[in-house]
């Protein structure tokens, strides 16, 4: 016997893991008795106030998903559910990388080509579920405007891991690792999603709709 899936309880269950994943960055954070910030103590703030609102961003896709489709099924289920795991991978090698950028974490250049395959690692696997959650539901939906809105995003997110798996291999190669090459390489997401939306415009909304 089948059952409908409860979005609600999807839903509920990828925020606690969201939540859980700003508490890990909180008992992280190096404070002394009185609660004042000093020093590097302060700068380390910095690097968790980059990192907090890094997984607030991933927290706003993930909820836009559920805005924008209405439909889940076992597949989903288990993209979201390896989606939540990389989110508590990820946010840590984020910190680690953001500290060695501010001076905070000295590093080796060895070191610093790891942190960036790891950090690129996650990002790709993320925006990989996210792309792949998308074509899913574009897959089930019937309706002809939602499904290339849901198309539109499997693509767009697409890009995302594209940039990754190429800033992945600058770190393996340890091109520009000592000015942060593999870490600038992810501009390239503002030009390539404009262009990506410009043909996506003119391919399918003004044939299709």
């Amino acid at each position: 016997m089948s059952f409908l899936h409860n979005n609600n309880r999807v839903e509920a269950f990828s925020d606690g893991v969201f939540a859980f994943a700003a508490t890990l960055m909180v008992v992280t954070l190096d404070m002394d008795d009185t609660l004042w910030l000093t020093g590097a103590k302060a700068t380390n703030f910095i690097s968790f106030g980059a990192s907090f609102f890094v997984l607030v961003m991933l927290w706003k896709i993930h909820y836009n998903f559920f805005r924008r489709n209405s439909y889940i099924d076992n597949w989903i289920i288990m993209l979201n559910s390896i989606l939540l795991f990389v989110v508590l991978y990820y946010v840590f090698p984020l910190k680690s990388l953001i500290n060695s950028w501010i001076g905070l974490q000295e590093i080796t250049r060895d070191g610093l080509a790891s942190l960036f395959v790891m950090y690129g690692f996650g990002f790709a696997m993320i925006f990989l579920c996210y792309a792949l959650m998308y074509y899913r539901a574009f897959r089930k939906t019937r309706s002809i405007q939602t499904s290339i809105d849901l198309l539109f995003y499997a693509h767009h997110f697409s890009l995302y891991v594209l940039v990754a798996l190429l800033s992945i291999i600058l770190g393996v190669l340890k091109v520009g690792i000592n000015f942060g090459a593999p870490g600038f390489f992810y501009a390239l997401l503002g030009p390539l999603c404009y262009l990506h939306a410009v043909w996506f415009d003119k391919k399918y909304r003004k044939t299709l709709l």
